[in-house]
C-alpha cells in the first residue's frame, strides 16, 4: 500500500520540514509514503473563501484516481487513538488498498464535493492547528501506527 499525505498550502518552513522528513524516513522501512504539497494558483490569495475552496476542489479532484482511498482530516471528523490508527492501517492493508490518501485541506477547509468524495473523515483533535504542524503530526502518527503494528518500542501503551 502506498500512503500519500496531500496538503493544500505553502511549502514547509525549514524547521518543520526537518521534522516531517525525519518521520517520513522512519516510515519508509515499513511502508512507502510521500508528502505532496498542493499549491493553489498564485491568484488564490485574492479569492473569496468559497471561490478558493472551489479552486482547491478542482486541484484535488484532478489528482484523485479511482484506486485512491481518501481520508479527509477535519476537526469535526472521527477521533481515533493511535492504536485505532494502527488498526485502520492494518485494515487497509488487509483489503489490499492500493493508495491511501490522507488529505489536509486548505485554510478554509474543503468543499462539500471533497467531503462527499472522502471515504472517511478523521480528526486529530478538537483543536485547530496550522497546516505545517498538521503535516508533522500526521507523519508522526503514521510512524507510530506502523510502530504499533510491528511491536516497536516507540509506542508505549
Amino acid at each position: 500500500m502506498q500512503i500519500e499525505i496531500w496538503s493544500v498550502g505553502k511549502a514547509n518552513e525549514s524547521f518543520m520540514d526537518a521534522g516531517i522528513q525525519h518521520y517520513l524516513q522512519k516510515i519508509q522501512p515499513y511502508n512507502p509514503i510521500q508528502l505532496q504539497i498542493l499549491n493553489p494558483s498564485k491568484k488564490s490569495a485574492v479569492l473569496a473563501p468559497e471561490a478558493l475552496m472551489k479552486a482547491e476542489e478542482e486541484l484535488i479532484l484532478k489528482r484523485l484516481q479511482p484506486h485512491h482511498h481518501l481520508i479527509l482530516l477535519d476537526e469535526r471528523g472521527k477521533l481515533l487513538s493511535s492504536p485505532e490508527w494502527a488498526s485502520e492501517f492494518q485494515g487497509f492493508m488487509n483489503r489490499s488498498t492500493k493508495t491511501l490518501v490522507i488529505l489536509i485541506g486548505g485554510a478554509f477547509g474543503v468543499s462539500d464535493g471533497i467531503r462527499a468524495r472522502a471515504q472517511q473523515c478523521w480528526s486529530l483533535s478538537k483543536l485547530v492547528f496550522p497546516h505545517q504542524l498538521v503535516r508533522l503530526i500526521v507523519a508522526e502518527q503514521v510512524y507510530r501506527a506502523f510502530s504499533i503494528l510491528h511491536n516497536s518500542a516507540y509506542h508505549h501503551a
